[in-house]
């Protein structure tokens, strides 16, 4: 049996290959970048008007002059205009460029409009004032996002704003998501007494299509004649395998053994951790499994605290170490790691995460009323309400 930090450093020592796909940028939000991106022109490209009044030559107000002809209108998309007199002044939109020979803009709020003339009533200006200058978000040539970002809607428009009509992103590892018993029926079906529906396939599907992560589902009975025939085409097939059940010490739990026998290595089996325990991770030709147990809860965890964070450290995300404080006093004996379920929310700036049990690994009603775990560590059993755990998020409604 290894610790939780063992299993992670197993895991995290054998990380997926990653490999660029290049896809249109409409389809490619919330995948991870994997080229480097440089502005194509300075940003602004010009200096900008932002804010709609009147352009003036800040020299001629400071003198004492406050009314200002209106010489043209300078509106966005048009060309440059040039101020022909220093007396007048410009009318200028948002967006627009700042006309040639003009160095400050008025907002209309701090002005008298009549007619054509514009009477600047604020008693302070400063020069430069409501410009966006050339060139002050970002130059030409320099680099505006970096490999490994997750792809938001705000670098989606930095990326439509420099061209890219379509953007290299790092492929995703092909996936195969097994769930593993005869006591498990369609969700189409009606399970009879001794049966229940596949559900944490289901659940590891959508966890993964969160992420953009696509993969096909599959079921086997436990027989180890069909699961030696089954997983060897699904190995030929997939690079990740992610299974559900199977892999405790029961008489039908085929699955150590039958990867042993395809020529998967094992690399642990058994964490020294709750839910979750029966963990079985291996690798070999190029593949990687994890075989999580099949208790709901055990699967659901061990899928957030080692597979999603295996993804992200494969293609190159950086992920932040959350923590989260206690908000009441918690017991817990075994001298084992404890992923606690817990509902955790923002108090005076701080995650506050309040215990919620629930009924144990196979109690997955529990699971609508957290938001994720917090990691309790071995060495104790008693747990202080305002001591700080790592905290390992599923769901984000802080």
């Amino acid at each position: 049996m290894v610790s939780v930090t063992e299993a992670a450093d197993i895991i995290f020592s054998n990380l997926y290959n990653r490999r660029v796909e290049n896809v249109p940028l409409q389809v490619s939000v919330n995948r991870v970048l994997g080229e480097s991106i440089k502005a194509d022109r300075d940003f602004p490209a010009f200096d900008r008007v932002s804010m709609d009044g009147i352009a003036i030559q800040y020299e001629v107000w400071k003198s004492g002059k406050k009314e200002f002809p209106v010489e043209f209108v300078q509106a966005a998309g048009n060309q440059q205009s040039q101020l022909v007199s220093a007396a007048n002044c410009a009318e200028v939109m948002t967006g627009a460029v700042l006309p040639g020979n003009t160095d400050t803009v008025i907002k209309y709020e701090d002005l008298e409009m009549n007619s054509n003339l514009a009477c600047i009533v604020s008693k302070t200006v400063e020069k430069g004032q409501n410009i966006h200058r050339r060139g002050i978000d970002c130059r030409e040539n320099e680099v505006v996002l970096e490999p490994g970002i997750i792809l938001s809607p705000a670098e989606i428009a930095l990326l439509a704003a420099v061209g890219k009509i379509d953007v290299d992103v790092f492929q995703f590892p092909k996936a195969a998501i097994i769930a593993s018993g005869d006591e498990l029926v369609d969700i189409k079906e009606i399970p009879q007494p001794h049966q229940i529906r596949r559900s944490n396939t289901y659940a590891i599907e959508a966890a993964m299509m969160a992420m953009n992560w696509k993969a096909e589902q599959f079921h086997f009975p436990d027989d180890k004649s069909i699961l030696l025939k089954s997983l060897e085409t699904v190995l030929r097939d997939h690079e990740v395998l992610i299974l559900s059940g199977g892999v405790s010490k029961g008489k039908f739990d085929f699955i150590p053994r039958v990867f042993e026998e395809l020529g998967i290595q094992k690399l642990f089996h058994q964490v020294n951790q709750r839910p979750g325990k029966p963990f079985w991770f291996g690798s070999g030709q190029g593949k990687t499994v994890f075989a999580l147990p099949g208790n709901p809860v055990s699967t659901y965890m061990c899928f957030y605290r080692y597979v999603r964070p295996w993804l992200f450290r494969s293609l190159g995300v950086y992920q932040p170490e959350l923590t989260a404080s206690l908000a009441r006093d918690f017991n817990f004996s075994p001298n084992l790691t404890y992923f606690l379920q817990v509902a955790v929310k923002l108090e005076q700036g701080k995650l506050v995460a309040y215990p919620e049990a629930g009924g144990g690994s196979g109690d997955f009603v529990n699971l609508k009323n957290v938001t994720g775990f917090l990691q309790l560590p071995p060495e104790t059993s008693t747990f202080l309400a305002g001591q700080v755990f790592p905290y390992i998020p599923f769901r984000y409604n802080i």
